[in-house]
């Protein structure tokens, strides 16, 4: 009897092939993942190249091992420049073991990054020089703390402190701001957040704007020399909104300062002497600049040049009055003859010292005859005096007006 097959050695033959195929299958999915590092790698090719027992020798005992190897090459890459908590946990997990490593490249790296970066943006919330103090309070206490209590902070407590900061500088900013600084301030905290933060943002510049705007218009209002038509316009103003006050400061405000400066102009031409109206009409019939020109220098010139002129006549006007004086004298005191010492004496002393208006002296039916001067608060036009006040009123002030507002149509029409 011939002996039959030995199907248990068949049955092992077959195990083992298919281990083999299996192992190898393994193996290659290995090399052919591109996160495989370099030991695991070269470990691998070499027991694909080898025996049976080289892959499963690879897979149960030098695997394991190669790829802590390349951990480790990992985990020291990424300790270069990492943060403290990253740095914390990468040192322990190079001393660990492979389980400790992998965790580590895994998990452990990512919450240890977002703890450094927590760290990071609390630190640079500190460094703000613009962080309020009630934030600054919380995160200094926050950074001494653990990883939970700066996540704490960042998630939940910034955001509350933030906003009652916010509400505090607010109600600062009012207490020190005008009224329209008040008012929006005022506004915005009875509001929404969203209200405060708009009025931090542009709410507080905006209305601080008007507050400056009607601050200048008070100021022009409070000047002595401000004219009556910017003063009428600007009191006009100042009754109305925000954009009456800008409306007349970028816009009426130069318009009405050249008609006031027109009529000043015109009021000292009309006053002054030969030489200051000369220069008066030469301004009119010039530019703007011409009227500021004569206003602030102009007009003194020309009242120097009038009073010149006054004290070089007047010792000429003397000298012609003197002779006139002795020759009524001698006429006087002939006619007078008969009469009282008294009656001489008051026709000599009214020849040399005249007053305004003397009542004339009379002897039976001759009449004496005196000088009459002029009072001393009639002063010739030399434009000695200074030019009107706005307040200056009567018949002088309405004449000078009226002549202003006269020269001031025809300048317009001519620049028309």
């Amino acid at each position: 009897m011939s002996p039959g097959p030995d199907t248990a050695s068949d049955t092992a033959d077959d195990h083992g092939t298919a281990q083999e195929k299996s192992d190898r299958a393994e193996i290659e999915r290995i090399l052919a993942d591109k996160e495989t590092g370099p030991r695991v790698r070269a470990a691998a090719e070499k027991a694909l190249k080898g025996t049976a027992a080289d892959l499963r020798h690879f897979l149960e005992v030098e695997l394991e091992s190669a790829r802590h190897s390349d951990n480790r090459v990992l985990i020291v890459r990424i300790l270069n420049g990492a943060g403290p908590a990253v740095t914390e946990a990468a040192e322990k997990a190079l001393m660990g073991t492979y389980a400790e490593s992998e965790a580590f490249l895994k998990e452990g790296q990512y919450t240890a990054r977002a703890e450094d970066q927590d760290r990071a943006e609390i630190e640079r919330i500190l460094a703000d020089k613009e962080t309020s103090p009630g934030v600054r309070e919380a995160a200094e206490k926050a950074l001494k703390g653990t990883a939970a209590d700066m996540r704490h902070f960042l998630t939940v407590e910034l955001e509350r402190e933030r906003q009652e900061d916010n509400r505090v500088l607010t109600a600062r900013i009012a207490s020190t701001g005008g009224p329209a600084v008040e008012k929006a301030a005022g506004k915005a905290l009875r509001g929404t957040y969203a209200d405060i933060l708009y009025f931090l943002k542009e709410g507080q510049y905006i209305a601080r704007a008007e507050d400056q705007d009607r601050a200048e218009i008070e100021r022009i209002l409070a000047d002595k020399e401000t004219g009556p038509g910017v003063r009428e316009t600007a009191e006009k103003a100042l009754k109305g909104t925000a954009a009456d006050f800008r409306h007349f400061l970028q816009v009426e405000l130069e318009k009405q300062r050249q008609d006031d400066n027109r009529v000043k102009a015109a009021q000292i031409g009309e006053a002054g002497g030969p030489a200051v109206r000369k220069a008066a009409d030469k301004a009119f019939n010039g530019t703007y600049g011409d009227i500021l020109y004569f206003l602030k220098e102009g007009q003194y010139t020309a009242r120097a040049e009038d009073e010149a002129a006054a004290a070089a006549a007047k010792p000429a006007q003397e000298k012609t009055a003197k002779p006139q004086t002795q020759a009524q004298s001698t006429t006087a005191g002939q006619a007078a003859t008969g009469t009282t010492t008294a009656q001489t004496a008051a026709v000599v002393t009214a020849a040399s010292n005249p007053v305004t208006n003397p009542a004339p002296v009379t002897t039976g039916t001759t009449v004496g005859t005196t000088t009459v001067t002029a009072t001393t608060g009639q002063l010739a036009a030399t434009g000695a005096n200074d030019g009107l006040d706005w307040e200056a009123g009567g018949a002088a002030a309405a004449v000078t007006a009226g002549a202003a507002l006269i020269a001031i149509s025809r300048r317009r029409t001519t620049e028309s």
